[in-house]
């Protein structure tokens, strides 16, 4: 599952610098990284016979305590 949480962190941290961006072709490159990194997630998904409603939905509580351990 590494592999995919490392994927998922990689998404945010694009997501984030698309949002940043501050030109009209940065912003174009940027959403092709996106695209290109949400179809590896389906991928990794779909190797590791995971779908999104097999996934632990975590309250923002949750998530902060499982951060703090």
């Amino acid at each position: 599952m590494t592999h995919l949480e490392t994927l998922q962190l990689r998404l945010s941290n694009e997501r984030i610098r698309l949002e940043r961006a501050t030109t009209d072709q940065e912003r174009e490159l940027r959403k092709v990284w996106v695209s290109q990194i949400e179809k590896e997630i389906a991928d990794e998904k779909k190797f590791l016979n995971l779908n999104d409603a097999e996934l632990p939905e975590m309250t923002d509580a949750e998530i902060l305590a499982e951060l703090e351990k």
